[in-house]
């Protein structure tokens, strides 16, 4: 039996509408005409296009034979209709319908940079989490060796496979194909991808399992924290994986993000990969660099609880008015948290900019 969710207990409409702020969506208001008690496909009013109906799988949406399906949904041919199979909003585009689901799994796409997870270790790959439906795989041959060493991979690489990778670490990684049933195989063999450490993770959820996070030119960069007063570090590095995991780490000359644009072509890669590059022992962070740390993580919190999209700029500037609100009020351990009301202004303060 399908669930049904029912608005605030108002005044008693004939129809429901596709937008839930009192709208009309009979036949003598601006909405268009009702579809024999089904969800409404007539055009809303300006005022209404931003609050859409929230349907439930197995939910009917209409029986008129005009309409085509689209994503998360699926037809039946006796009675002829259009059933949504996802909880989530109704979109449409001309004479397609599609719902939009509230959470769904991350979906990969061919040069997607992410963050993932070890799961499981096996004789020539790792087993990775990306917050996708399927595992994806990082083959032993699609890593960089400590020392830059290219050659092909031995019996004894596999038996230190552990070494590199283990269960429970972090990494970044670039999706480089795709199999049949939507796995991805991950890569590491860049400068600027491999483990994780000095930092914190943290990980969003929304549409698509990317949360607000969105597809920029740059989802890895530096932002400079000098101008919080922190002592004990100048730089922190921040990558915003598509999949929706966010990591958040001190700034380490010719180490991670920052060797995207700095660091030194392929062939010279055996003078940079040191044998530290697998290291999972974290270095000594400041306590002003922490708190930075910390306060950035607020920062993307906020910018998801309120709608707003998480890329290098957002972020950046959300740092920044961040800061600004924490000398208004004084420092204090207070001013890290940005969630509730104060997360609200934030949010106010980045979208009047």
């Amino acid at each position: 039996m399908p669930i049904t969710i029912l608005p605030p207990s108002v005044a008693q409409e004939p129809t429901r509408s596709l937008y839930q702020d009192g709208s009309q969506s009979d036949s003598d208001s601006d909405g268009g005409v009702d579809l024999d008690g089904d969800v409404s496909m007539g055009r809303p009013t300006k005022r209404a296009r931003r609050d859409e109906a929230i349907v439930t799988p197995g939910e009917v949406i209409t029986e008129d034979p005009q309409w085509m399906r689209g994503h998360g949904t699926y037809t039946i041919p006796e009675p002829p209709q259009i059933i949504s199979s996802v909880a989530g909003t109704l979109s449409k585009t001309n004479k397609l319908l599609s719902v939009r689901p509230l959470r769904a799994r991350y979906t990969p796409e061919i040069g997607d940079l992410v963050v993932g997870r070890i799961v499981e270790v096996q004789a020539r790959r790792w087993r990775v989490d990306v917050g996708a439906a399927l595992l994806a795989q990082l083959p032993l041959s699609a890593i960089n060796l400590p020392g830059g060493i290219q050659r092909r991979r031995t019996e004894t690489d596999e038996l230190q496979i552990r070494t590199f990778f283990s269960e429970g670490e972090l990494l970044v990684a670039e999706v480089q194909q795709l199999y049949n049933d939507g796995a991805a195989v991950l890569h590491t063999r860049s400068l600027k991808y491999g483990k994780l450490r000095n930092g914190v993770f943290m990980a969003v959820t929304g549409t698509g399992g990317g949360g607000g996070v969105v597809r920029a030119r740059r989802q890895a960069f530096t932002l400079d924290i000098s101008s919080s007063g922190a002592e004990g570090g100048e730089k922190i590095d921040v990558i915003l994986g598509v999949n929706g995991y966010i990591w958040i780490s001190k700034h380490i000359e010719g180490e991670g993000a920052a060797a995207e644009s700095s660091g030194p072509g392929i062939t010279r890669i055996e003078e940079s990969v040191g044998l530290n590059v697998y290291s999972s022992q974290n270095d000594s962070i400041p306590l002003d660099t922490m708190r930075e740390i910390a306060r950035t993580r607020g920062v993307i919190t906020a910018l998801v609880e309120n709608g707003l999209r998480v890329d290098e700029e957002m972020v950046t500037k959300g740092y920044q008015e961040a800061v600004e609100m924490a000398r208004g009020e004084g420092e204090g351990d207070d001013s890290l948290w940005l969630g509730g009301e104060k997360g609200k202004r934030l949010a106010d303060a980045l979208v009047g900019r």
